[in-house]
């Protein structure tokens, strides 16, 4: 299950994570466009003859859902700026607006159509508007029937068929057969993320078959980006001056599994290689990691790279095996706790995030107070809480007992304080330490404040360092030493020492 949502509009720069309680904005500090030399040399000699007309060509894009989604948007964004087209400031300006829309739960869904309704009634009347990404793939019926107005409907893996949409005389859609993207060869990307930071996904698809989840019919199998690709595009995000990559997949356990490998070895052959081919110093971070796919020598390397974050973003839903087995998950309540105990003895810093999920078709109050009393006794760093949803076409929509939605409600409500006060107290715990901190930038509300963050606290997902005292940073976007003085809420409080 794949549990991170986000709307990002490019062109206001700014980023709203509004699934998990921990609720943030994010701004962008910088976009900037990320090509290898042949490209850059490509782009110097098409830069005297533009392909589009200089007026009626501002583009504005609206990235909804997972990371992978907006490193899809973030190709979309290439393709056109290096066609000519230009970034709009605002979407009223603009005269195309991308919505890459996501379809993962219910939510997701009405979110993405109230976007595009929201889109069209606020642009220009000669403003097309276009909708891309998971939902248009299973749902493009939907889309059309509340959005008649909508100009072109563009199929999840078909990230390429950007600038025919835009450049579309008519109404029309280019949804293919192709469920995922991956980038393959020179392709063209312009980051949305702050200047110190970028996702890089490095495979698409999923090749599990949870009960709750759609992911593998809206994205299709696993489809794992090759070697040389990955290699090329780290060398070109760290020579653009990225200093974080974080790799990103449904589950990075799973990567290489396509191209016979086992277990993790795929991941962890490709850990070795960038960190063999790379030697410059940056943070390389693991999202999505399934607890089954942990192995000792996951951990080994992850341990003897100081490269690599130890930080772990560990999807496990529940803990209550009869619950574990309805959601058809790999793992056991014991597999789970001793890949925990494993992770805290082996990587004494270790951050691990996980997401749980309360509602589940036939959770009984007893099994519920099971997953309760995990989380006092097995504190973990951060959780997203999710209520169960019946998605049509997962199995867990055909089972019984399914709860009513005020049930769901109030577990969802009692676990989020526990887990509040758990978080609270291993916050404190911090206090009095000193860590390397990633400065991004002032505090959204104050230039008093700055805000940054340490390598077990990811981006847009995790609370923060709150820097009250930044005297000695001459430069956002780069790492200074931050001793903790304090707490507020989910953020660290700290001072540049």
């Amino acid at each position: 299950m794949f549990d991170c949502f986000h709307k990002q509009p490019y062109g206001i720069l700014a980023n709203t994570n509004n699934i998990y309680i921990h609720k943030h904005m994010l701004p962008i500090v910088s976009s900037k466009k990320i090509q290898s030399p042949s490209q850059k040399k490509r782009s110097k000699e098409e830069g005297k003859a533009p392909r589009v007309k200089e007026i009626g060509n501002k583009v504005f894009f609206i990235s909804l859902g997972c990371p992978r989604n907006l490193v899809d948007t973030e190709v979309m964004i290439g393709i056109l700026l290096q066609a000519g087209y230009e970034a709009s400031a605002s979407l009223e300006e603009a005269d195309y607006i991308v919505i890459n829309t996501c379809g993962f739960l219910e939510a997701s869904r009405k979110e993405s159509v109230d976007t595009i309704k929201e889109s069209i009634k606020n642009k220009k009347p000669t403003a097309k508007v276009v909708a891309t990404g998971c939902m248009v793939q299973n749902h493009s019926d939907r889309i059309r029937e509340q959005c008649p107005e909508i100009h072109y409907l563009l199929g999840s893996g078909d990230v390429h068929g950007i600038l025919k949409a835009v450049q579309a005389e008519e109404a029309g859609d280019g949804v293919t057969d192709a469920r995922s993207f991956l980038e393959s060869g020179e392709v063209p990307r312009t980051l949305s993320t702050p200047k110190n930071y970028a996702y890089l996904k490095i495979a698409e698809g999923c090749r599990k078959r949870c009960s709750f989840c759609i992911i593998p019919d809206i994205k299709g199998p696993l489809k794992s980006k090759n070697e040389a690709q990955i290699l090329k595009e780290i060398k070109i995000l760290l020579d653009g001056g990225v200093s974080e990559i974080i790799l990103i997949a449904q589950d990075l356990g799973d990567f290489g599994k396509d191209a016979g490998f086992h277990k993790s070895d795929g991941l962890i052959h490709i850990l070795k290689k960038i960190m063999e081919e790379e030697k410059r110093d940056f943070w390389l971070r693991l999202m999505y990691l399934y607890p089954d796919e942990i192995t000792d020598e996951l951990i080994q390397v992850i341990k003897s790279n100081p490269r690599i974050c130890q930080y772990l973003d560990m999807p496990i839903q529940h803990v209550s095996d009869p619950m574990l087995k309805a959601m058809r998950r790999a793992t056991s309540k014991k597999q789970i706790i001793e890949t925990i105990a494993k992770l805290r003895r082996e990587l004494p810093d270790v951050v691990i995030r996980t997401s749980l999920m309360v509602g589940f078709p036939g959770e009984t109050e007893e099994q519920f107070n099971e997953l309760v009393s995990f989380v006092q006794e097995n504190p973990l760093d951060n959780i997203g809480i999710f209520k169960y949803s019946k998605e049509e076409g997962s199995h867990s929509a055909t089972l019984p007992n399914h709860l009513p939605e005020e049930i769901k409600q109030k577990r969802f409500e009692k676990l989020a304080k526990v887990q509040q006060k758990v978080l609270l107290k291993r916050l404190k715990n911090f206090v009095g330490n000193s860590f390397d901190v990633v400065v991004e930038g002032y505090h959204p509300e104050t230039k008093l404040l700055m805000r940054g963050r340490h390598a077990g606290q990811a981006p847009e997902v995790d609370g923060e360092v709150l820097i009250n005292d930044g005297r000695k940073v001459s430069a956002f976007g780069k790492r200074y030493r931050v001793e903790i003085t304090d707490v507020a809420g989910y953020d660290l409080v700290g001072r540049v020492v």
